[in-house]
């Protein structure tokens, strides 16, 4: 029997032998590779991180004491300790487990996320909450490298630093990109420094000196000038102790017993810790140690050679986004893309080879990217910020302030608009037509196919003030290809003329809602088929025509009903006293499960057959 079929809580692992934990590892591994290469699922982030969930669970007590992940995707490990490794075969599946940390699925998780850099905020809360209540608890956050790039990160930093009592934060570094002082020297100096009779002998020697008459505070000054610039030379991690932590490591995240030792001496300060760990993404599967990023979100694969089992040739809107906008810069100079670390998900990694001297990837750090390209655009460059709808919403008042106050040609490029599938509630795409509608001077459009995004990436590159493109996930639809009418600012285009009902698609919907109309059709239902295009502003004449010569307006949204695109045709209707009753078919008020982006797409009733439904049951 293995070691791991007798773990079902984390108190299982507490009596472990190190070799019996290192055993433990290999197995854990084995079977992770196992599971995601059926499901799909984030594989890399999860490898690296085997020995260090371990760790954590060996030295603290879940879920008494708190350990809260930033972005949790690498939660995986975690999962599997604290009860859920048969569960880990639905991980992402519809009404299967999620792929981040739920409240609902286990008092183990003890925070959500999904986002990046909110752990180190969310544990001071966790810790003042700790002092209020006068409880003894541990609190953990353990946040990666790359999220450390996020401002937030640093706000919190900044706050934390002036905690007295005990705060563990694990940096999980599998860049290198804190320190590079790695070996002997650093790890006795970090001995030392933690050492609590090291700490008392200097608090003896610095008493002693300011005894000496006259000049006595003068060199204890004078020593401790000099020991912060051997301190800056010699000792990583700097920038922490000079923000309040003690700085422990790098220490190596895969070696159990140093993870173990270092874990407990940080248990026993009463003062803000950083532990630097040092990981491979991907350990122990050599294609993802070879290439992390294609196996960060895997989809199924092979274990033999890492090969994907369902390879599609077919392009994705993101591959054709980055694709025209290579072909828009061989014209324009001006042009300059921005990312927040996604160049691949975005479908910027051709352009990043083809133009390096005008691509830039900001790190996760949203905010930064916006007002940055605010920048740019004010010293008369055209930038693109290519960001996932989720990711942009944490931008909000960057977008607002910075850009659209200023009437500023930046173009947003909305990936992941809509439903998005697996990732669920945390990524889902579907609030940005909401908060984006409300901004004066943004213009906002949506391609009907791919045809129309390659036209309207080269309308939006021209356009001279704040302009959204949104478009979802998955292969770019060929279909209606045969409606291509010119792109004019602010008109919709008629895909069928009908009468009686009128169906307002938004973006890719419009498939949908004209093979809703040819469905109808068999039924003796004759409908009008209206591709918005531009979602900001309406298209009041097309709307004026349509409340006068029909009897109902549907319109369907890849997006919350509230303060969508629907939102503004009822308004519009009412202020006009048209005739037409509008119904709004769209994501209710409440968030969207994971699932795959056809199972939501359906249980939103955003299917040909759930827009049929809403119909015949309206009429009737």
């Amino acid at each position: 029997m293995s070691i791991l079929d007798k773990i079902n809580s984390p108190k299982d692992i507490k009596n472990l032998e190190i070799n019996d934990l290192n055993r433990l590892a290999k197995e854990l591994r084995k079977y992770l590779i196992s599971v995601v290469s059926e499901t799909g699922g984030h594989l890399s982030s999860n490898l690296g991180v085997v020995e260090l969930t371990l760790a954590l669970h060996y030295c603290f007590n879940s879920p008494y004491d708190k350990l809260i992940w930033d972005v949790g995707h690498q939660t995986y490990i975690h999962k599997i300790i604290t009860g859920r490794k048969e569960e880990l075969k639905t991980i992402r599946q519809f009404k299967g487990l999620s792929g981040f940390p739920k409240r609902i699925e286990s008092e183990h998780d003890v925070f959500e996320t999904g986002h990046s850099t909110t752990s180190i905020s969310a544990a001071l809360g966790f810790v003042k909450a700790r002092e209020i209540l006068k409880q003894n608890n541990y609190v953990v956050p353990i946040i990666g490298d790359g999220s450390m790039t996020g401002g937030m990160a640093f706000e919190a930093l900044n706050n934390a630093g002036r905690l007295n009592s005990n705060f563990i934060l694990i940096l999980n570094d599998n860049q290198m990109s804190i320190s590079k002082n790695v070996g002997g020297l650093s790890s006795y100096l970090d001995t030392i420094r933690t050492d609590t009779v090291y700490k008392e002998m200097k608090e003896e020697v610095e008493k002693a000196l300011t005894r000496i008459p006259k000049i006595g505070k003068d060199v204890v000054k004078v020593v401790r000038d000099v020991k912060s610039s051997i301190k800056q030379l010699v000792i990583p991690g700097m920038l922490f102790e000079e923000l309040g932590f003690t700085y422990l490591g790098p220490v190596d995240g895969h070696n159990i017993t140093a993870l173990i030792k270092t874990l407990n001496k940080a248990k026993r300060l009463d003062e803000p810790v950083i532990i630097h760990i040092k990981t491979t993404k991907g350990k122990g599967f050599k294609p993802a140690e070879i290439n992390p990023t294609k196996y960060h979100g895997a989809k199924p694969f092979y274990i033999e050679d890492g090969k994907y089992k369902n390879i599609s040739s077919e392009d994705t809107y993101s591959k054709v986004f980055g694709n025209t906008l290579v072909n828009i810069a061989s014209k324009n100079d001006k042009l300059v893309t921005i990312t927040a670390a996604m160049p691949e998900g975005t479908g910027l990694d051709n352009f990043s080879k083809k133009y390096p001297d005008r691509f830039f990837d900001v790190g996760i750090a949203e905010q930064h990217a916006v007002t940055f390209a605010a920048g740019l655009a004010s010293s008369g460059l055209k930038p693109v910020v290519a960001l996932y709808s989720s990711f942009l919403q944490r931008a909000y008042d960057q977008v607002l302030h910075d850009v659209c106050m200023q009437n500023l040609p930046v173009v947003f490029a909305i990936d992941r608009a809509g439903l998005v599938g697996a990732d669920g509630e945390t990524h889902q795409g579907v609030f940005d037509i909401s908060f984006l509608n409300h901004m004066p001077n943004m213009t906002i459009v949506a391609p009907k196919n791919k045809k129309e995004l390659e036209s309207m990436l080269e309308y939006v590159v021209d356009f001279n003030s704040p302009i959204a493109i949104r478009y979802p996930k998955g292969k770019a639809s060929c279909e209606l290809e045969e409606f291509n009418d010119d792109i004019v600012y602010g008109k919709s285009e008629i895909i069928k003329k009908g009468e009686k009902i009128a169906i307002l698609s938004v973006g890719t919907l419009a498939k949908t809602a004209y093979n809703t109309a040819i469905k109808l059709q068999e039924k003796g239902i004759n409908c009008s088929v209206i591709n918005t295009r531009f979602i900001k502003p309406i298209d009041i004449e097309m709307i004026e025509e349509i409340a006068s010569s029909h009897e109902y307006i549907f319109v369907i949204e890849e997006n919350v009903i509230s303060g969508g695109y629907g939102s503004n045709v009822t308004r519009l209707v009412s202020e006009i006293n048209g005739k037409s009753k509008v119904v709004c078919i769209g994501i209710k008020d409440e968030f969207i499960e994971h699932g795959s982006r056809e199972q939501l797409i359906q249980l939103c009733q955003l299917d040909e057959q759930g827009i049929y439904n809403s119909i015949i049951s309206t009429i009737e």
